[in-house]
Formats: structure tokens, sequence, C-alpha cells
């Protein structure tokens, strides 16, 4: 079928601006019984990039490398083309009813990153070409909650807008909701390639959010993601576009001057944000954790990094199934809160804090 994995591909242009382009391609063989399937097919035939087929986007095999951390770096740079089998969504509380899956995987490599745990063993990027399938399920979820708003979180297991040049999935998506009376459909990103995105029929049925952070945070623990400046420009485009905006602080961490760091965050949202996002802005709080098995993981990928998983300065926190996470203990995590909360207040007396947790 072509090239070999072992013959990596230039470079592009595409590239040097943190766009995704794989360097590696698996196939599921029912994919191609799909348009998109067919369409992305053809696609990276034409541009030379190499393919493999591969019996389950569940099972990829032979993603070259001689170390783990190569193996997973090269893993980063894969992208496995799928048919998305099972149509129960998961809920996806507190930002939604339910997480709608249009993609798993993300090629950024920001270190705190949950997916960590969720897919640890596959951090591969799969996106899946039974579009009409997912959001034929979605309307179902829909209809089951009559006379109810029923919202959908795109970004619960990738960054949706970090792909979208490749599938236009989350267009197909927005439009959808569009036309939905009770379906709203929400997704965060840390990317800025929004433009594809800003001439959809949405008919403000789509909160769009970007994840924000202090300097430290993006410089220390966001490689592989657009910068701050360039988000914020992004987000700007979105607001006059009519979507309504919201960001995502996340994660919140306790770091030497994070007050200043965070207090600074806001104010240069608020003095450069254009007056259109401040119509109908939302912000979302959720504090740094980590889990046993992200720790592990994160420790072998990214052997030095700076980030503090020190289970002995932290609060246990029990999730569903019996599992929990590490959090920052009471005092810190209010601290956090009370200062995030003031200055919002302070710098955003319109917008609406939708949660911390």
């Amino acid at each position: 079928m072509g090239t070999t994995l072992l013959e990596r591909p230039e470079k592009t242009e595409q590239k040097a601006s943190n766009l995704f382009v794989p360097d590696y391609i698996f196939v599921e063989p029912h994919a191609l019984n799909y348009p998109l399937g067919q369409e992305l097919y053809r696609r990276f035939q034409k541009e030379g990039i190499p393919m493999q087929m591969t019996t389950s986007h569940n099972q990829v095999r032979g993603i070259p490398g001689d170390t783990e951390v190569e193996k997973y770096r090269n893993a980063k740079r894969t992208l496995v083309i799928g048919v998305r089998k099972t149509l129960k969504f998961e809920t996806s509380k507190p930002s939604a009813e339910y997480a709608i899956p249009l993609a798993t995987g993300c090629a950024a490599h920001c270190h705190y990153c949950y997916l960590n745990t969720n897919i640890g063993t596959k951090p591969y990027v799969r996106v899946y070409v039974n579009t009409d399938e997912i959001l034929a399920q979605a309307e179902k979820y829909i209809q089951e909650r009559p006379g109810e708003i029923t919202r959908f979180e795109a970004a619960c297991t990738s960054d949706p807008v970090s792909i979208e040049h490749l599938t236009g999935n989350l267009k197909r998506a927005i439009e959808f909701m569009g036309q939905q009376e009770f379906g709203r459909l929400r997704f965060v990103t840390k990317f800025h390639h929004v433009d594809s995105l800003l001439d959809a029929k949405h008919n403000k049925h789509t909160r769009f959010r970007f994840s924000m952070n202090a300097d430290y945070v993006i410089k220390n623990f966001e490689p592989g993601t657009s910068s701050f400046h360039q988000r914020l420009e992004a987000a700007g485009k979105v607001a006059k576009a009519g979507y309504p905006l919201g960001f995502i602080l996340a994660p919140l961490y306790w770091f030497d001057g994070w007050e200043a760091g965070y207090t600074d965050l806001l104010e240069r949202l608020r003095s450069q944000l254009v007056p259109e996002a401040m119509e109908d802005l939302t912000f979302e709080l959720i504090q740094h954790r980590f889990t046993k098995i992200a720790k592990s993981l994160i420790l072998q990928r990214y052997p030095k990094t700076k980030l503090e998983m020190k289970e002995e300065d932290r609060k246990y926190k029990w999730g569903k199934y019996g599992k929990g996470k590490y959090v920052y203990p009471d005092i810190q995590a209010k601290a956090l809160q009370a200062h995030l909360e003031s200055e919002i207040a302070r710098l955003f007396p319109q917008a609406r804090v939708e949660y911390f947790t």
C-alpha cells in the first residue's frame, strides 16, 4: 500500500504553524465505506504520507520507535482513520449532558493532560468518518429529553479544532446543532485555526471556548499548542462571527507568583478582547489534578517536566467507579477559587462563572 512506515515524509510548511500534519497513517478497512474515509485516503495517498491498514482503531501496531519516549512521540504524529462503532455517548458533567465522540487523541504535548489517563496506551489521534451516524445518535439523545436543552461536549477526548482542517467534522456538528431547537454544542481548544468555522450556520447554538492559562503554565507545560496571543486573536474572530464565547482556565496551577500570574492573564484578556465577546461570556475553572496512572506516564514521557505531582501535598478526591484523583488541599483550592472569581467579577462583571472543580 505505497510507502512503508519507516519512510518518514518531509516536514511541511504547515507543521511550522503547529497545524497537525501526520507522519504516519493507519486506516480501518470499513472506513473506506464512508465518503470521508475515501476522501482522506485519496488525499494522504496523493500527499505521499505513509499509510497502512489496521483491523481496528483500537489495535494499532507498528508505530516506530526504539524507546518508549520515541514510540510515544511518533504516536502523537500518527493519524488513525476509523469508524466509531460504539454509539453510546458518555456523560460529560459538569460541562454538558453528553460527550459527542468526533475524535480521540491530540497531537499537542500538554504535560498535565488528563488524556494521559483516559487513553494512556493509545496516544495516537483517531478520527471517525461515520459522522452522520454519530450526529443521528445525538439527535436521539435530544429527543429523549423533550422540551429540555441537551448539551454535547465535543472536546472530552480530543481538541477538535486541531484536526478540523483534515475532517471538517466540527463544522458539520456545529451546523447540525444549529438546526436543533433543543440541541447545543460545546468544545474547547488550545489552537487558533478557526477560520473555516467562522461562516458556519451555528445559530448561536455552539459555545466556542478557549483554554487559557498564566504564562508560566503555557511556557512550561503546553508545548505544541498555539500561543496565548494566537488564541486570544482567534477568540476575537469567533466572537465577531456571533458565537457565544467562553474561557476555560485550566489547569489552575499553584506556582510561585500564581496570584499575579492569573491576574495578569485576566487583565490581558480584558484589555484585548473585542467588544462582541462581552455579550455572552462564560468562565470555567478547573484546578490541576492527576491520577497515579497519569503521573507514571507523564514522568515516563516527559522526564524533565517541572510539573509538581507530590501525593503527600495533595488531597485525594474520590470519583466514579471507585477511582479518584489528587487535587489541591481545601485551603489551596479555595484560595485559587476565591482569587479567580474575584478577579473575573472585577474585570468581567457581566460574565458568569459556570463552575469551579
